[in-house]
C-alpha cells in the first residue's frame, strides 16, 4: 500500500450469515473498491441500509471482510486486525459513556483502558477538556449531561489517546444546531493542529459539504465519489425555487411537485420558497411544466441537490421504487394550484397557559404559554437540555405539570390523563416496539392496546401496512432505521386520533427517508390531524405551520417560521438553522448581562 493512502479497499464484500434457515443471509456491502488519501477528511453518505456502519466496522477491525482485501494504515485488517485497533480511534453511534460516572471519572477510564500513562493524560485531558468547552464541568455525572454535551464527551474519551486515524459514526445524532457546530468546529480543529485523518458517516449534507471527498452508498456499493464541487455538477441546470400562491402554503406546493415523478425529482420547503429539482436540465425554465402563476427561478445547485438527484436515478435504473412511492405520475397542471390545504382553522385542541415543570429546586419549563389549533403541524425546538422535551412529555400526558392549565382535545390533562391518551398517538425518539415480533406481530399487539379489536383491527392493519409500505413477516429489530420508524408511525396511528406527538422522528435517518416521513405527516396534517413535532433538523420546521423555541425552559419565540426568522433580525429566505442559533444566543447574551449586573 501506498504511503499516501489510509486506506485501500479492493473487491470488497462483506455478508451477514443468517441464523435461521428460512432467512436469506444479508449482503451489507459489495464490490466496494476504494482509496482515501491521507490528510483528507472523509464522508459516507446514503440512506439507510447502504452499508456505511458495516463499512466503518470493517475499518476499525471489528468485522472480517468476506471477501476482498482491506488496508488501513497499511495494515491487512483480516491479518492485523488488534494492530490496527491500537492505532485508530473509533466513536460508534451509541458511545458507551458511563452515566454514574463524572465527566473526569469517564476519561480516566478511557485512558485506563488504552494504557495512556499518569504523565501525558493530565496535559491531554487539558486540551480535551478545553476544546469540548466541558473543563467547568468535571465533576457533573455523565447521566446529568445534555444531548450535546455527551456527545462531546464521547468525542474526548474517543480522543485520550492520539490516533492515526479516526472513525464518526453520525457523530451529531441527536443534536442541536448550537452543539452540532461545536462539534464540527472541534473535528475541523483536530484535522488542522493534528493532522488527524478522519472518516465520518453522516446523514446531513452540509457536514458532507465541509468534507474533502464524499462517498454516496446505496445497497451496500459506492455509487457516486468525488469533492462536494464535483458532486454538485450532477445537479447542473436542474435545480430551482419558486415562490407559492399566497393561498397555498410552501409544503402544500412540495407535495403536489413531489408527487408528479416524471418532471420533477425533488422538493423541499425553504424560507417562503419551494426548491425543487427537475429530472432533466435546462438552461431555462420551460413555462409549460408548471402553470402561468408559478414563476420559478434557477438557483445554486448544493450537495443535498446532487446527493437526492443521484439516488433517484440509482433507484429508476435498480428498481421501480421512486422517491415517494405512490401510483401517480402525472399531475394536472391546474391540480397543483388547486391542492388541498391543511383542515386547520381556529378550533383549538391544544391549550397550554403558564405551564410549570419543578424537579425539586430545578426549573425544567417556567411559566410557558401557546395554543395548538386543528390540523397544525406545530413544531416545539431547542437545544439539548432546553426543556422541550419535558413541556412534550406534559403534553402527552407522560409527565404531570407542577403547576398550570393543559387542554389536550377538549381535557383537562390534569384530572384526566387517561381520558385524553385515547386520543392521542405517540411516536418516540428511541425505536419503541418489540424487536423480535413482526410488523405484523406488532401491529396486532399496539392495536389491541388501543382497545381494537376483530374486524376493526384487521381492517386497520392493512390500511397502515400499505400506506407505510411495510412487510409483514419482517422482523421489526432487523428493518432499516427509516422503516422501523415507518412501523412506529403505523402503530401510533392504528386507534386513528385526533392528535400525534412526534418526538425527534427523523434522528439519525438519511434525507431520502426524510422526505417520505415528512410527505406522510403533511398528509395527516391535510386531514385534519394535529401534529406535534422535535426536532434537530432546522430544515424540517420549514414544514410546521407554526414553531415554539424554548431554552433553559423558558419561550423565546413562537409563530411561523417566516416570523421567527424575522424576530431574529433575518431576512425571509435566510436558513433556520441560522436563525435558530441568533435567536437563542440572544436570549443567552441576555441573560448573561442581565445575572452580571445583579
Amino acid at each position: 500500500m501506498s504511503e499516501s493512502y489510509i486506506l485501500q479497499a479492493k473487491d470488497l464484500k462483506h455478508v451477514f450469515k443468517s441464523q435461521q434457515k428460512h432467512i436469506e443471509d444479508t449482503c451489507a456491502l459489495q464490490n466496494i473498491n476504494m482509496q482515501i488519501r491521507a490528510g483528507e477528511l472523509t464522508a459516507l453518505v446514503g440512506p439507510d441500509g447502504a452499508g456505511k456502519t458495516t463499512f466503518l466496522r470493517l475499518i476499525a477491525g471489528l468485522y472480517q471482510p468476506t471477501t476482498g482485501v482491506l488496508e488501513v494504515l497499511g495494515l491487512n485488517v483480516a491479518e492485523h486486525a488488534q494492530a490496527i485497533q491500537n492505532r485508530i480511534s473509533y466513536m460508534p453511534q451509541r458511545f458507551g459513556l458511563y452515566e454514574d460516572l463524572s465527566i473526569i471519572e469517564n476519561l480516566n477510564l478511557y485512558a485506563d483502558l488504552h494504557g495512556v500513562s499518569k504523565h501525558d493524560r493530565q496535559q491531554r485531558f487539558d486540551r480535551l477538556l478545553k476544546i469540548t468547552d466541558l473543563t467547568a464541568f468535571t465533576q457533573r455525572l455523565a447521566g446529568q449531561l445534555s444531548g450535546g454535551m455527551k456527545q462531546k464527551l464521547g468525542l474526548a474519551c474517543t480522543l485520550v489517546r492520539s490516533p492515526e486515524l479516526l472513525l464518526l459514526d453520525e457523530p451529531s445524532i441527536g443534536v442541536d444546531p448550537l452543539s452540532r457546530r461545536d462539534l464540527w468546529t472541534i473535528i475541523e480543529r483536530l484535522v488542522q493542529e493534528d493532522n488527524l485523518n478522519v472518516i465520518i458517516s453522516t446523514a446531513y449534507m452540509d457536514e458532507a459539504e465541509r468534507c474533502d471527498q464524499v462517498y454516496v452508498m446505496y445497497n451496500g456499493q459506492v455509487i457516486q465519489q468525488g469533492t462536494p464541487l464535483q458532486l454538485r455538477t450532477y445537479a447542473k441546470d436542474r435545480t430551482w425555487q419558486v415562490l407559492p400562491p399566497k393561498h397555498m402554503k410552501a409544503r402544500v406546493l412540495q407535495a403536489a411537485l413531489l408527487e408528479n415523478t416524471k418532471l420533477y425529482c425533488d422538493a423541499v420547503p425553504k424560507g417562503e420558497m419551494v426548491h425543487f429539482i427537475t429530472q432533466d436540465a435546462y438552461s431555462e425554465f420551460p413555462k409549460q411544466l408548471l402553470p402561468e402563476e408559478l414563476k420559478p427561478e434557477a438557483r445554486t445547485a448544493e450537495l443535498e441537490d446532487a446527493f437526492m438527484l443521484i439516488l433517484h436515478r440509482t433507484q429508476q435504473t435498480s428498481s421501480t421504487e421512486t422517491l415517494i412511492e405512490n401510483e401517480l405520475e402525472k399531475v394536472d397542471e391546474l391540480d397543483i394550484l388547486k391542492s388541498i390545504q391543511s383542515n386547520n382553522g381556529d378550533e383549538r385542541v391544544i391549550t397550554v397557559q403558564n405551564l410549570t415543570r419543578k424537579f425539586g429546586d430545578f426549573t425544567a419549563v417556567a411559566s410557558t404559554s401557546f395554543e395548538v389549533y386543528r390540523g397544525e403541524i406545530f413544531g416545539l425546538l431547542g437545544p439539548n437540555g432546553a426543556g422541550k422535551t419535558t413541556t412534550f412529555r406534559m403534553l402527552c400526558g407522560l409527565l404531570p405539570a407542577s403547576s398550570g392549565t393543559l387542554e389536550v382535545a377538549g381535557v383537562n390533562l390534569r384530572t384526566a390523563r387517561a381520558q385524553a391518551r385515547a386520543k392521542i398517538g405517540y411516536v418516540s425518539q428511541k425505536f419503541a416496539l418489540y424487536g423480535n415480533l413482526s410488523v405484523h406481530e406488532n401491529l396486532k399487539f399496539f392495536g389491541g392496546a388501543y382497545g381494537l379489536s376483530g374486524k376493526k383491527l384487521k381492517q386497520q392493519i392493512e390500511k397502515m401496512l400499505a400506506q407505510f409500505h411495510l412487510k409483514p413477516e419482517a422482523i421489526s429489530g432487523n428493518l432499516p432505521a427509516g422503516y422501523k420508524q415507518r412501523l412506529s408511525m403505523a402503530a401510533a396511528l392504528l386507534h386513528e386520533p385526533e392528535i400525534l406527538f412526534l418526538d425527534e422522528p427523523t434522528s439519525g435517518i438519511d434525507p431520502l427517508a426524510r422526505r417520505t416521513f415528512w410527505h406522510t405527516i403533511g398528509e395527516l396534517a391535510n386531514r385534519g390531524i394535529t401534529i406535534i413535532v422535535t426536532t434537530h433538523f432546522m430544515e424540517e420546521a420549514e414544514y410546521c405551520d407554526r414553531i415554539a423555541i424554548q431554552d433553559a425552559g423558558k419561550l423565546l419565540a413562537l409563530g411561523s417560521p417566516q416570523e421567527v426568522r424575522l424576530q431574529a433580525g433575518m431576512h425571509a429566505g435566510k436558513d433556520m438553522n441560522s436563525a435558530f442559533i441568533a435567536i437563542v444566543e440572544q436570549a443567552r447574551h441576555v441573560n448573561t448581562i442581565s445575572k452580571e449586573s445583579v
